[in-house]
């Protein structure tokens, strides 16, 4: 059973998930609904953003961690802007697919019927936003039931827990994020990157490929 378009579906307003757990709708987005995030999951955000400081500022990435100042060796604040400009800047619209991404992302689509909702902090910048729409459409075609964009580095527990009950798949590289998901009851599955290494606790996966067989069972 194919879900409707974005918009076509209701999420639960707050206070209501006992109703909506026991619906066939929860049902519906349990079996035709993947939740993801974008950057290191979707998108190769890593390798377009310090290209693209190395070339506007001259900076310089010397380790690969999950934070930007420490990677870059400058102070916190820095950091933040950087991405902030980054984010809502025209490189949206092209940045390339993580490793395998768009050869299961469309084969869990096409042949299984599942669609994606993308959760991702990028900004809350309009035009940036619709870069980044525009480079998900590009890469991957009309797979998406909708876009949760939240401010750049916003927490996504509340947008998570409009999930709960649902036992969507959720695929982030974010440690704290992949926890979140698994309180909200959903099935949390860890992208592996070098800064999520001392993580052994959550289900982890290199590939999209792994990512697919845990999905359908293959």
């Amino acid at each position: 059973m194919m879900l409707k378009k974005q918009g076509e579906v209701s999420m639960p307003p707050k206070g209501n998930t006992y109703n909506f757990t026991h619906s066939k709708v929860l049902r519906s987005v349990r079996d035709k609904v993947i939740l993801t995030d974008c950057d290191g999951v979707l998108l190769d955000w890593e390798y377009h953003f310090y290209k693209w400081v190395f070339e506007t500022h001259g900076l310089e990435q010397k380790q690969s961690i999950y934070s930007v100042a420490k990677a870059l060796d400058i102070p916190w604040k820095d950091g933040a802007k950087l991405i902030q400009t980054f984010n809502k800047s025209e490189m949206m619209k092209s940045l390339s697919p993580l490793r395998d991404a768009v050869k299961y992302v469309r084969k869990l689509h096409e042949e299984h019927g599942y669609l994606f909702h993308v959760i991702t902090s990028q900004t809350d910048d309009q035009l940036g936003q619709a870069y980044r729409k525009e480079n998900l459409r590009n890469v991957f075609g009309d797979v998406f039931d909708g876009f949760t964009i939240l401010k750049t580095g916003q927490n996504k527990d509340k947008v998570l827990m409009k999930w709960e009950g649902t036992e969507c798949f959720w695929i982030e590289d974010k440690v704290s994020n992949i926890k979140m998901g698994n309180d909200a009851g959903l099935e949390g599955i860890l992208i592996s990157h070098n800064w999520n290494d001392d993580c052994h606790d959550e289900r982890k996966v290199k590939t999209w490929k792994e990512i697919y067989n845990i999905i359908t069972g293959e």
